[in-house]
């Protein structure tokens, strides 16, 4: 997938979450969520040395 598809694939998963003209599709907004997380997870910032949350 090339950088111009991730872009489109973002700018559609706006559209879905952020126009309240177009209708919410959720099995949409999963896929393409699933499409683009493999790729962009590469690219996030980790959590590393984040302090650990305890249950209470």
């Amino acid at each position: 997938m090339t950088e111009r598809d991730i872009e489109a694939k973002l700018a559609e998963l706006d559209r879905l979450l952020n126009d309240p003209e177009v209708q919410m599709d959720p099995h949409k907004v999963w896929s393409l969520l699933a499409e683009v997380s493999g790729r962009l997870a590469p690219t996030l910032p980790t959590l590393t040395g984040a302090p650990k949350l305890k249950a209470t």
